[in-house]
């Protein structure tokens, strides 16, 4: 969900909750710094790639090498594979890969565009986005790619697929009710229900690992902010604060901090931040975009 240059789509898909759009540092050594992985899509080589980098800012490897666009990557619960979508066959499709970067296989195959895809918690399913159905709807299918089946049957445009820790439900972005809002559902699409009630427009929802908040992206404040709210959509409470547009929110594994995207040096990069908001730090430092970062304690798996 973000992005503006390419489908920046991949820069701004969260921006704007009603075209295709997608959409997920700092600081080495801050205080409180979680560890694992952090994969981000990036524009550093000319066109989108999938990098890793350690939770430090250091050690930036590209997995993908591909000339076509690779966006938004999704880390398996062990961090042995990362889910992505690529343009690489003509269209975009939700691909699966190794950690190293091999093993790059389609598991979507179809007319339409399949694109945002997240892994379940436990493994065993991965939902996306795909609008194959002539309008943006939720899927969700088996981790290698079979049983695709369409679970927000809607005539509005979804965006987002947020999965609960226990992986019994999907928070998600929708304009049903002629406003981008805040829904949950259980993961075979039953019991939708609002969690977010503004005028504004609010999108781009991710679960705390423990199940008790959702971090999500709101313009209600002028700009793109990003928000913590209670599971049930309670509280609902600023946490950047910040001028400039602030994207893609991920949880660290231990639920300790935030990695998320922010234009507030004059371009697209990478920051983190304690969960309750404090401790801002920027994580990347380069003229390309870094967007749509993934979280995983696995430590493995990068030539780092």
């Amino acid at each position: 969900m973000r992005r503006a240059h390419q489908p920046l789509f991949l820069v701004m898909a969260a921006l704007i909750v009603g075209g295709v759009a997608m959409g997920a540092a700092g600081c080495g050594g801050g205080k409180g710094s979680a560890k694992g992985l952090i994969a981000f899509q990036t524009s550093r080589d000319g066109n989108f790639e999938i990098y890793v980098t350690q939770t430090d800012g250091t050690g930036y490897t590209n997995l993908t090498n591909n000339a076509a666009q690779d966006y938004s990557p999704s880390w398996s619960p062990d961090g042995s594979q990362i889910a992505f979508a690529s343009d690489r066959d003509g269209t975009l499709k939700v691909y699966v890969m190794n950690a190293d970067g091999s093993g790059q296989t389609a598991i979507t195959n179809n007319p339409g565009t399949d694109y945002l895809p997240a892994w379940s918690p436990d493994g065993t399913k991965i939902a996306f986005l795909s609008t194959r159905d002539g309008n943006r709807e939720i899927y969700v299918m088996n981790a290698d790619g079979s049983g695709q089946t369409n679970i927000s049957n809607n005539e509005a445009s979804e965006l987002g697929t947020g999965w609960s820790p226990d992986s019994a439900r999907i928070a998600f972005a929708t304009n049903r009710d002629g406003n981008d809002e805040i829904y949950v559902m259980n993961a075979d699409g039953s019991n939708p229900t609002r969690l977010t009630d503004n005028p504004a427009k609010d999108w781009d929802p991710t679960w705390s690992p423990d199940g008790a908040n959702i971090a999500f992206v709101s313009d209600r404040d002028g700009n793109a902010e990003l928000y913590v709210m209670n599971a049930d959509g309670s509280e609902q409470v600023n946490l950047t604060n910040n001028e400039a547009l602030d994207l893609s929110p991920a949880w660290s594994p231990d639920g300790s901090r935030i990695v998320f995207v922010s234009e507030r040096d004059g371009d697209t990069e990478l920051y983190v931040m304690n969960a309750d908001g404090s401790e801002q730090m920027r994580l990347t430092h380069n003229l390309a975009d870094d967007l749509v970062p993934d979280w995983t304690a696995a430590e493995g798996g990068a030539n780092r």
